[in-house]
């Protein structure tokens, strides 16, 4: 072995430090390397490069570390709220991986827990939906209570009290003679006081009250958090069944707290998406006729036509975040594909519900990391 050859390190993970310390590697990504790694392409046919790249040694050669460091995604990360709404929320999560923002979609859609009809107990009947299918309408009502104020039915075995079941009521009948009315939600009352329906496997002691299907201890509109805001649907127009003349319809609704995971009536978000932010850009000054005939080719108006003077007109990128990647403005020949490139950033952007869900979901994510690491140490 000559001396050259022992100057060499060995196979012992020292590889990396001896590249790292050479004078003629570069300390950062090239152009079009860095645009690879942090752009997805979308070319008339298909996008490409859509694949992440997450192991670190990955750009070794180059001298490039693509570990994922804490205080490097700390520094990179910010969130930046594009609107917000009573019903929905749209963000942008800027310096994550798409596997990050899929993870919370996730979480969003089958792990926050929300309130929900779990049991029906039905006293009258005589509509034309079955009792079945008034059920299920009824545990699809979305329920306006905060599930971070109640217990899981699970924590108290098979007791159903206060802390983990709401009772709703609802008793609605159409009189003879009457034309047919439709029963919403807004017909379902609160019961504070828990179920007022005996329990039918229970004989009641003389003198002493029949004992229902809850058991509540106090009234949960004594309760300072239910007090000042009762618990209801949070939708009052939702239709649930329609009467003729006759027909009734008397039951008791206990909804209790529980996770998308189990069934969809837990679901908080009647929907959760992500989408890479498109980023529109033109190689050239697209002037004139072009900047006309490009303007008409996009069917969602993200083009706009500036004047630059001397009756010269020149077309802009306006509203990029409209773009859905229909790829209209790159089709019709290779000097259309040379003219407007179509990115898509590695930034996930979300329609949600209200902030509160995504924090939870925030929590619910760290949970499952701490979880890993308690198992792995």
């Amino acid at each position: 072995m000559s001396d050259e050859d022992e100057s060499m390190p060995e196979s012992n993970g020292l590889g990396l430090d001896y590249i790292l310390k050479l004078d003629d590697v570069p300390s950062k990504l090239p152009p079009h390397l860095e645009l690879f790694k942090t752009h997805v392409l979308c070319n008339s046919d298909a996008p490409i490069h859509t694949e992440t790249i997450q192991y670190s040694g990955v750009y070794a050669s180059l001298g490039v570390d693509n570990s994922l460091r804490l205080d490097s995604f700390c520094e990179n990360f910010k969130v930046e709220v594009k609107r917000l709404t009573e019903n929905d929320m749209e963000f942008d999560m800027i310096g994550i991986d798409p596997s990050i923002a899929n993870a919370f979609r996730r979480i969003l859609i089958s792990e926050i827990p929300t309130m929900a009809i779990e049991r029906v107990y039905m006293a009258n009947n005589t509509s034309v939906v079955q009792d079945e299918v008034l059920s299920h309408r009824l545990g699809l009502v979305p329920i306006h209570a905060d599930p971070r104020l109640f217990e899981y039915p699970d924590n108290a075995g098979d007791e159903k009290n206060e802390k983990n079941t709401i009772v709703f009521k609802l008793h609605v009948r159409c009189p003879v003679g009457q034309p047919r009315i439709t029963v919403k939600s807004d017909e379902l009352k609160w019961l504070p006081n828990g179920s007022e329906f005996p329990c039918e496997d229970v004989k009641p002691n003389a003198g002493s009250k029949p004992k229902t299907f809850t058991s509540f201890t106090c009234s949960q509109d004594s309760l300072p958090e239910f007090s000042s805001n009762p618990l209801c649907p949070t939708y009052p127009d939702i239709i649930l069944a329609k009467l003729g003349p006759g027909q009734e319809i008397e039951l008791e609704a206990h909804a209790v707290k529980g996770i998308g995971k189990t069934h969809a009536k837990w679901s908080p978000v009647a929907t959760a998406w992500y989408r890479m932010l498109p980023e529109v850009i033109l190689s050239e000054d697209v002037e004139d006729e072009l900047a006309e005939e490009l303007k008409n080719k996009c069917p969602v108006n993200v083009f706009d036509i500036e004047d630059i003077g001397r009756g010269r007109r020149r077309a802009k990128v306006a509203r990029p975040r409209d773009c859905t990647l229909c790829r209209e403005c790159i089709r019709g020949g290779k000097e259309w594909e040379e003219r407007v490139s179509l990115r898509l950033t590695i930034e996930a952007t979300g329609a949600l519900p209200p902030e509160v869900l995504f924090t939870e979901a925030v929590k619910v994510l760290e949970d499952k990391c701490e979880r890993v690491i308690t198992e792995l140490s």
